[in-house]
């Protein structure tokens, strides 16, 4: 397993942007598969965006598309989640993981996550 520290989460107003980094502990990072969940009270855990070890293929949920990006950068054992135009519907504790299944939209598949950081988005 890996350990994975997230950080970049607080409150902003609708429309704004944050960037979220994940940061992995261990000297295999390169080889998992690294994705984005996130919760909101109240609610289960569900898939935001996922990213392949080489960083070339990724996936996101339709609730995401085209205002988030997902990105690592496995020299910095870093993973990145850019969000803009941001809604009030996107405030959740945003968890990142770890696992060997590509593309998998499900927390089952993965084994390694973070504590969360919150995300508020509110006016």
């Amino acid at each position: 397993q890996v350990q994975l520290v997230e950080s970049g989460g607080g409150s902003v107003q609708p429309g704004g942007s944050l960037r979220l980094s994940c940061a992995a502990a261990g000297r295999t990072f390169s080889s998992y598969d690294m994705g984005w969940f996130r919760q909101a009270p109240g609610k289960e855990r569900e898939f935001v965006a996922t990213i392949n070890p080489s960083g070339g293929s990724t996936n996101y949920a339709d609730t995401v598309k085209g205002r988030f990006t997902i990105s690592r950068d496995n020299a910095k054992n870093t993973m990145y989640l850019q969000m803009n135009s941001l809604k009030p519907e996107d405030t959740a504790v945003y968890y990142c993981a770890a696992g060997y299944y590509s593309g998998s939209r499900y927390p089952y598949n993965y084994n390694s996550w973070g504590r969360g950081t919150q995300v508020t988005v509110s006016s």
